[in-house]
């Protein structure tokens, strides 16, 4: 039972190692090592951002602490391994982080500040990021600009990852305008491959089709992968509704069809007008 002084992160430490205890911990999280709990760490990753979208803050809170879990969970096995501690996770992420911000904290100490009345210069700060990041990839031996973006990324996020770093090299397009027209270019070249019946040509033009729709988000504000998501939700609910109404249409129709197979046997003009009258519906 809950003491009336709340946990700390120290307890959550302490409770981590608890049941990691070979003797009597928990058999599950005894067995766990970094393989194994990964897919947990990108579900947790997964249910943070849906809670975030629904606007679930109440739930979003318990997220964060599923996700606070994993983290002390790998401090914790690199302890017994003896590779890194949650202690050092937490000072090379501050570390990092005074070093990325100079124009914060202007000597790299921790309460150092910026002369009042000081102004930051965004484009300055954009540059030095980089040029920050740049030297963090020669110290661990990266000659390329983009080898260190994430294999594991989705691809829309490693995408959009990749053209802003290589925007940050000046390699990009003014504004959005010849997006546009770079979209329809690639549409074209994918209608071409569809009527020579090219598989692996269809692949490839589809694949510069998607890139060139991640570029023009990007340079509209939008975030890409939220997007794609926001459009699946949307798609799902619109979906289920017209399945549910397919019944009442049938009916009215003549058929006599239950269930989902009411909806299977509707005409195409008739899932169509199902479709159009669940979107009025939204409005």
């Amino acid at each position: 039972m809950k003491t009336q002084q709340a946990y700390n992160v120290d307890d959550l430490l302490y409770l981590m190692a608890r049941l990691r205890d070979p003797e009597s911990g928990c058999p599950w999280d005894c067995k766990q090592d970094f393989q194994s709990i990964t897919p947990h760490t990108l579900e947790e990753t997964c249910e943070v951002i849906d809670a975030i979208e629904r606007e679930d803050y109440p739930h979003l809170k318990e997220e964060v602490g599923d996700l606070l879990f994993q983290v002390v969970f790998y401090g914790q096995l690199g302890d017994e391994r003896e590779l890194f501690d949650f202690a050092g996770i937490v000072d090379g992420l501050v570390s990092k982080l005074l070093v990325r911000h100079p124009h914060v904290f202007p000597d790299g100490s921790l309460h150092s500040r910026r002369p009042a009345g000081e102004a930051a210069d965004t484009r300055e700060i954009k540059q030095r990021w980089e040029s920050i990041k740049q030297d963090e990839r020669s110290q661990r031996g990266e000659s390329g600009i983009l080898g260190d973006i994430s294999n594991t990324l989705t691809a829309l996020m490693r995408a959009n990852k990749l053209q802003k770093r290589a925007a940050n090299f000046q390699f990009d397009w003014p504004d959005y305008r010849p997006v546009v027209d770079k979209i329809h270019e690639e549409l074209a070249e994918v209608l071409v491959e569809v009527e020579q019946n090219n598989t692996s040509g269809i692949e490839e033009e589809v694949g510069d089709l998607m890139f060139a729709c991640v570029n023009l988000a990007r340079h509209l504000g939008v975030d890409s992968e939220r997007a794609l998501r926001l459009a699946n939700t949307k798609f799902e609910r619109r979906f289920e509704a017209m399945v549910a109404l397919a019944p009442q249409l049938g009916e009215a129709e003549g058929e006599l069809n239950a269930g989902h197979e009411s909806f299977v046997n509707l005409t195409a003009k008739h899932k169509n007008q199902l479709w159009d009258t669940v979107k009025r519906s939204e409005n």
